[in-house]
């Protein structure tokens, strides 16, 4: 009889579970609010690297990953642009464009998703400017020594005649009526990321002025990695003669139009 009388008792014992739920709770309060969905960045920590979309940590527009720049943290924190979208970690995207590149360096975008403090280099649009002018270079470079791009205004038409062009890769600093008169009505990509310094140094010569790119694979990487090239830029090409420069001139045939 005793013994059911004790086993009747309730149990008084406090809970240390229940009691310890409320202040667990408060305790998250503070990082919850500070990456609220919405905010530069704060929800993309959870969003996963799947499929052909990612999210601009500033824009917030979904937009293919081909035309947008990833960006990981080094051990140290550092922020890197991942431009070949090879190194480990998870990647944190912005639009290709100069401006959007500013406000996540300045408003704490990077911060917010990696969710803690982060080093972001003042020169960081410069150095991705670099890597993608070199990545749009060693392309054409690789399509030349490929036999699939050919430099000169005689051999770059001949290539538009016959069918045979992927993508037209035009100077910056070339006259634009003639960019468009090689052209023409052909329905065929054109890009202008370099200049015609830079063009010629790729084909063994002082300057190119006219480049056109066999169909396939390398045409289609220098087309993105060109147009991630002029958005990132601090002023793109121009899209038309320089102030004073005479207009150029449809050159000789002896002369490849260079």
């Amino acid at each position: 009889m005793r013994s059911r009388a004790t086993s009747a008792t309730p149990d008084t014992t406090p809970q240390p579970i229940e009691d310890a739920a409320p202040a667990r709770l408060i305790e998250d309060q503070p990082a919850l609010a500070a990456t609220e969905p919405g905010e530069d960045g704060a929800d993309d920590a959870e969003e996963p690297e799947k499929g052909p979309l990612r999210r601009c940590l500033v824009t917030r527009e979904r937009l293919p990953k081909e035309a947008m720049l990833r960006f990981v943290l080094s051990p140290d924190r550092l922020v890197v642009c991942d431009l070949a979208g090879r190194l480990p970690g998870r990647g944190m995207w912005l639009s290709a464009k100069a401006d959007v590149i500013e406000r996540a360096a300045t408003r704490g975008a990077f911060a917010k998703a990696a969710r803690g403090s982060v080093h972001v280099p003042p020169d960081l649009r410069a150095r991705i400017e670099d890597g993608l002018r070199g990545r749009v270079r060693d392309l054409i470079g690789f399509a030349r020594r490929a036999g699939q791009a050919v430099s000169g205004w005689q051999a770059a038409r001949e290539m538009l005649q016959a069918g045979n062009a992927g993508l037209v890769v035009q100077a910056s600093d070339g006259s634009l009526a003639e960019r468009e008169r090689l052209v023409g009505l052909r329905r065929v990509a054109s890009v202008a990321p370099l200049n015609a310094a830079e063009l010629g140094a790729l084909f063994g010569r002082d300057r190119a002025v006219h480049v056109v790119i066999a169909p396939g694979k390398l045409a289609d990487g220098i087309a993105a990695e060109a147009a991630r090239l002029v958005g990132v830029a601090a002023a793109g090409p121009r899209q038309g003669d320089a102030p004073g420069a005479p207009p150029e001139a449809t050159p000789p045939p002896a002369k490849a139009g260079d």
